[in-house]
């Protein structure tokens, strides 16, 4: 990994706060986040982030940790933390403690966004309705490739769909997926659908050791008529990614999580996903004092 083009990476959008957590020598939490005037927020850039607890740590530590986060972002003129934790299907092992904290915080839950997600420990039947799709793409002889580079997917898919349909652009450019990819090669993968030797559609996997995290998904004008996307999904879930405690397919949610695309939350339940949620909370920084008799 080249940390210092990692260190680099969304500078320009963001002043980092990032903050280490040590006990003595060790370090005993980690907070990725960024300043906003007087909020600090963790983190605005990534998909989730909160306090990163050691696995070692007990609920009383957690609770020791929290208080001195917030004490010490008061000492510097901090008023709020917004904090968007891990879900909890991300964990290796139960470790919520962090949503206990906070309603003793009087932490205000002010977001929630619905992820849909496979559990493959006890995975539910793909409907019939993409497995039609599967039979359509098989039927016009398309085929699926795992691409080591990104080009083709961003610029003849994803950035002209996205500014056609939405008037907006990917959260990444080109030049940072791939640099993202340079520095974790390991844990991010392409997948390009063909008809004959033209891109007809793709997804962008973001992959933990217990996830498979669908980044993007796009296909052209005739996707459905191609069965494009079914054909993708279905390898992907059924072959590819079946070792997985969880396949990911990520937020249907639109205007801070108020509306929900609902066509695009019934084609990923239609796969088996059901729903996990992304909480985002905000706490005021004076707050840690409401930790003060809590331990008995």
């Amino acid at each position: 990994m080249h940390n210092r083009d990692f260190v680099e990476y969304h500078s320009d959008r963001f002043l980092d706060h990032s903050l280490i957590v040590k006990k003595g020598e060790h370090i005993v939490a980690l907070v990725p986040a960024h300043k906003a005037g007087a909020i600090v927020h963790s983190h605005q850039g990534l998909t989730y982030g909160g306090i990163l607890l050691s696995r070692k740590q007990k609920t009383k530590d957690t609770l020791e940790i929290v208080k001195a986060i917030l004490l010490f972002l008061e000492s510097q003129g901090i008023l709020r933390l917004s904090i968007k934790p891990a879900p909890h299907f991300y964990m290796k092992q139960p470790s919520e403690e962090i949503a206990y904290v906070l309603q003793l915080l009087n932490a205000n839950c002010y977001r929630i966004d619905t992820a849909s997600v496979i559990d493959n420990r006890d995975r539910l039947p793909i409907q019939s309705n993409r497995v039609e799709g599967v039979r359509k793409a098989q039927k016009k002889g398309l085929i699926i490739k795992e691409e080591a580079v990104f080009n083709d997917f961003w610029q003849q898919i994803l950035v002209p769909n996205l500014t056609k349909k939405y008037q907006s652009k990917p959260t990444h450019t080109l030049e940072e997926i791939v640099l993202l990819q340079h520095c974790f090669s390991n844990n991010i993968r392409q997948f390009n659908v063909y008809d004959g030797k033209e891109i007809v559609g793709g997804t962008t996997i973001f992959e933990t050791s217990t996830v498979a995290h669908v980044q993007y998904i796009s296909g052209n004008d005739n996707k459905q008529e191609l069965g494009t996307l079914d054909f993708l999904f279905h390898y992907l879930i059924t072959d590819i990614f079946a070792h997985k405690r969880y396949f990911d397919f990520g937020i249907s949610n639109e205007n801070q999580g108020k509306n929900l695309n609902s066509g695009l939350s019934y084609w990923k339940e239609c796969f088996g996903a059901r729903t996990f949620v992304h909480r985002h909370y905000e706490v005021e920084t004076k707050n840690h004092s409401l930790l003060n008799d809590v331990l008995i």
